[in-house]
């Protein structure tokens, strides 16, 4: 055990003996529930695991090269394999991973139908209307409305959105009479 010691101190090992300390506590902090790894982004956890496996690929290839070689180059040789090596097996895990995971929705202008939107401009007709929408991530948009009936709308008013006319590129609107 002193052997294996004193080998995961010497060059250069010891550069991936401490970081690979730092992994293991931080994975047992996970374990524990202590830290938390962000549930909202799935790329979180592989990306963790990615530099987990860098760290851990890395420091074995150096403590083999240390173990098996006195000179100073044939370390530094195994230091560059070390490093490529981890590099290679962290971008394997990521590439497996990120095929593995679905694939991420893109946004669409549909996802705002069946919102409620606050209505810019004084009236809203077939031809004519401009209201501000907020999106699931909390952002606004200024968009194009239309109705199909003979509702009256009022400059700050609610409104429904209800279709989304990809042709004429604005939403159906409809008056809303419930709280934001």
């Amino acid at each position: 055990m002193g052997e294996l010691v004193q080998t995961a101190l010497e060059f250069p090992a010891v550069l991936f003996t401490f970081a690979l300390l730092v992994v293991l506590v931080f994975w047992v902090l996970v374990v524990t529930g202590v830290v938390g790894l962000d549930d909202d982004e799935l790329l979180s956890v592989p990306v963790a695991a990615a530099v987990s496996l860098f760290v851990a690929v890395a420091w074995f290839v150096t403590l083999a090269g240390t173990a098996l070689f006195t000179g100073g180059l044939a370390r530094t040789a195994a230091l560059a394999v070390a490093l490529a090596g981890g590099w290679l097996s962290g971008r394997l895990l990521l590439t497996a991973v990120r095929k593995a995971l679905p694939a991420a929705k893109a946004p669409s202008r549909t996802d705002f139908v069946g919102r409620t939107c606050v209505l810019r401009t004084s009236t809203v007709t077939r031809d004519f209307g401009q209201a501000e929408v907020h999106a699931e991530d909390g952002s606004s948009a200024v968009i194009q409305v239309r109705q199909t009936g003979t509702d009256t709308f009022r400059a700050g008013g609610t409104a429904l959105i209800f279709d989304y006319d990809a042709e004429g590129e604005f939403f159906w609107v409809m008056p809303y009479e419930g709280e934001l």
